[in-house]
């Protein structure tokens, strides 16, 4: 996909050979548009999307050293190559402090002009593989987040695997791994868990029966629900009552 590109300059002449130069490197990058001055690439930019803009420092009504800094103060980001003569090196210093991301000396030779967007060019694709490394690592744990928002917000007797993974519109099996590798635990485990602890409040809180308790944190079979209960605390679920009440 071509980059896209705005040229800056009071002079005729000067975009059309730069953009007759960019034309003939034959670079994956295209000129848009063109202005004669800041203000009016300052307008054009607010209303527009260009990729790079390059723009020479000395130009009437708005230069290219205000630009750069007015630039600066929107909230598109936009990359600067600035252009100025050898005795004015300092102006360009300041561009590179306000914002600017890189310069050319006039005249632009067709050589300079290559290696200056090619790295430009390069440093974008960079960029871009950095987004997308970032997207895909936080892509697991944001998965992660939205199922265990799901089984917060579900009764604990209507949570299953293929539910979980249904709700982030994704394979159990894959569930099952990604939750593993994320929590470092099942997600039987730990909807065990979360059984076992309200289980556990509803003992103590509650006159529940023992089979309703069960079947309230997901248990139809209640020998099975109080050898969990044992597994996981150490004793069955009507000791853990009996022991409470006498504390």
């Amino acid at each position: 996909m071509r980059k896209t590109i705005l040229l800056v300059d009071d002079e005729r002449w000067v975009r059309t050979a730069l953009k007759w130069s960019i034309n003939k490197l034959n670079l994956p990058l295209q000129v848009v548009h063109e202005c004669e001055n800041g203000l009016a690439a300052l307008d054009w930019i607010k209303e527009n999307k260009v990729d790079l803009i390059i723009s020479d420092i000395r130009m009437p009504i708005m230069d290219g050293l205000s630009f750069v800094k007015e630039l600066s103060q929107l909230k598109k980001k936009q990359d600067v190559i600035v252009i100025s003569v050898h005795d004015e090196f300092h102006f360009v210093q300041q561009a590179l402090r306000t914002g600017g991301t890189d310069y050319l000396l006039k005249p632009v030779e067709e050589n300079e002009l290559k290696v200056c967007l090619e790295k430009w060019l390069d440093r974008k694709a960079k960029d871009l593989d950095l987004d997308h490394k970032k997207v895909d690592e936080s892509l697991p744990s944001s998965t992660i987040d939205r199922v265990l928002q799901y089984i917060e917000k579900t009764p604990l007797d209507q949570i299953t695997l293929k539910d979980a993974a249904e709700s982030v519109h994704m394979n159990s099996s894959y569930l099952s791994q990604l939750f593993k590798q994320q929590l470092n635990k099942k997600f039987v485990d730990y909807l065990t868990e979360l059984r076992i602890e309200e289980s556990k409040r509803l003992l103590l809180n509650t006159t529940l029966r023992m089979s309703e308790i069960a079947e309230r944190v997901g248990y139809a079979d209640l020998a099975y629900f109080s050898n969990n209960f044992k597994r996981i605390t150490g004793c069955s679920p009507s000791e853990f009552r009996k022991s409470a009440i006498r504390i």
